[in-house]
């Protein structure tokens, strides 16, 4: 048992980097009419993770989980649900992963004290946390400057909507299937990071009294190191471009910032993280500019950051027209090889998505029996496709919330915030519950702007990973 537990605390370790690669590679199992069957290194490992703690649980004849019992209503409830699911094999799927990731979870808190018992468990994983961020941070920028170099997609991979036809510079996607996803998977370090750089004077102190007096440790958490991880990880969350991410983010830490001040932290250290993020949004704005500058298209610096800021406000912030002269002046003696797709804002991203929530609403609302139970866990493409409102049933809802509605309907999303606000009522009071509340919230934003679980599991198995190794003997 002593070599499963050694397994799972290093299945623990490699689990930032295993989730950095969501998408690439993928292990494609076949094509039905409503779904892509395809298996990812981040359900290999949940499988594997599941597997190894179950057996370690027989073998120590714990069965606790089945007293635990009410923090599983909802996937019993998913289960269930499997019975009126327009969708049977993409509804099993997705239960099946369900019933996986809630499991996670439970073994993550059930051994915590048996990780924390390895010397050095929680510098260890912030290590491997933070290099395999920092890794996917040097591959985005490698993708850009070979996209706009002429390297194939099959070399870059890119998606489709990335490259530097589009808007005149790539935006990156990493080892994920859209920007979205590698802005997202950002989160949770930009976020620790920017914890860690204000609650320093704690963090180092604690570290000092504690197991770690190691220079290398002392230097890990210096303010030095972790403006830096604040400065790249924000920096590369801006270069993928996805507003879902970027504002998802940006919510976090107004959360974060206004709950810092309501526990008396500096109100100088929290404005000086915010300095450091709009540093990095600089950063980025003028790599998108140069990018622009040297792709092929005719668009120039100028008009690179001018798409930028006018796509991210949604249209709000146009200097389009301000710059359009100077550009064409700029350019007279230049030859135009190729023209960029898009010129700006983006609306028909924003109307898809609106459009696709008020089809699973429209749907949700047709009888008091889909409103209360919901036409089935893995339903909501199939439903919405034989209302004749999509034109293929892979078609998904691109909102979570949308979605659980309309496949668990009103009885559903009770049980998720109930248990939503049984977790708030479990941590309220741990020194950890801000950055874990701060998750929650930017994992919250963040799923309006898709749905599903294959591609996000960071969104359910980092926070209570971090939630053990964010202790109170390391940030007090």
């Amino acid at each position: 048992m002593k070599k499963l537990s050694k397994i799972l605390r290093w299945l623990i370790y490699i689990l930032p980097a295993v989730l950095l690669f969501s998408y690439y590679p993928i292990i494609p199992l076949g094509v039905s009419e409503t779904m892509n069957f395809e298996l990812s290194l981040p359900m290999i490992w949940l499988v594997v993770f599941d597997v190894i703690s179950l057996v370690i649980l027989v073998w120590q004849r714990d069965f606790s989980f089945f007293k635990k019992w009410y923090w599983f209503l909802f996937p019993i409830f998913a289960t269930v649900s499997l019975a009126w699911s327009d969708n049977l094999v993409r509804g099993v799927l997705t239960v099946g992963i369900i019933w996986l990731v809630a499991f996670a979870i439970y073994a993550i808190l059930r051994f915590r004290k048996e990780f924390l018992d390895a010397r050095g468990f929680s510098y260890t994983f912030l290590k491997f946390f933070f290099a395999s961020a920092l890794a996917i941070c040097a591959w985005c920028v490698v993708q850009c400057v070979m996209d706009v170099m002429g390297v194939p997609r099959d070399y870059t991979l890119l998606c489709r909507g990335c490259v530097y036809q589009m808007f005149g510079f790539p935006h990156p996607n990493g080892f994920a299937i859209e920007p979205q996803f590698m802005g997202n998977l950002l989160l949770a370090p930009t976020l620790v990071a920017i914890y860690l750089l204000v609650n320093k004077t704690k963090v180092f102190s604690s570290v000092t009294r504690g197991e770690l007096r190691s220079p290398a440790a002392l230097r890990f958490y210096s303010s030095k190191t972790l403006v830096l991880l604040t400065i790249i990880h924000a920096f590369t969350l801006f270069l993928t471009f996805s507003r879902g991410a970027i504002y998802a983010f940006i919510v976090g830490l107004i959360f974060m910032s206004v709950a810092l001040i309501v526990k008396k932290i500096s109100m100088k250290r929290i404005l000086a993280v915010w300095g450091v993020v709009a540093l990095a949004f600089l950063a980025a704005l003028n790599m998108q500019g140069v990018l622009a500058q040297v792709s092929p298209t005719n668009d120039t610096y100028v008009s690179g950051v001018s798409k930028v800021l006018n796509h991210l406000s949604l249209g709000i912030i146009d200097i389009r027209g301000t710059t359009e002269e100077a550009s064409v002046e700029e350019g007279e003696v230049a030859t135009a090889i190729e023209e960029s797709v898009f010129d700006g804002y983006v609306e028909e991203s924003t109307n898809i998505r609106t459009e696709l929530t008020h089809n699973a609403i429209k749907v949700w609302s047709r009888d008091f029996k889909t409103m209360m139970f919901g036409v089935g866990i893995g339903g909501a493409g199939q439903a919405m496709y034989d209302a004749g409102l999509t034109g293929s049933p892979k078609e998904i809802v691109q909102n979570e919330y949308a979605s659980l509605l309309l496949e668990t309907g009103i009885v559903g999303v009770l049980l998720v915030i109930s248990l939503i606000v049984m977790v708030v009522k479990s941590i309220r009071k741990n020194p950890m519950s801000i950055i874990i509340m701060t998750f929650g919230v930017s994992y919250g934003v963040s799923l309006l702007f898709f749905s599903g679980l294959a591609n996000a599991l960071q969104i359910y198995l980092l926070p209570p990973v971090l939630y053990i190794v964010l202790r109170k003997k390391l940030v007090s």
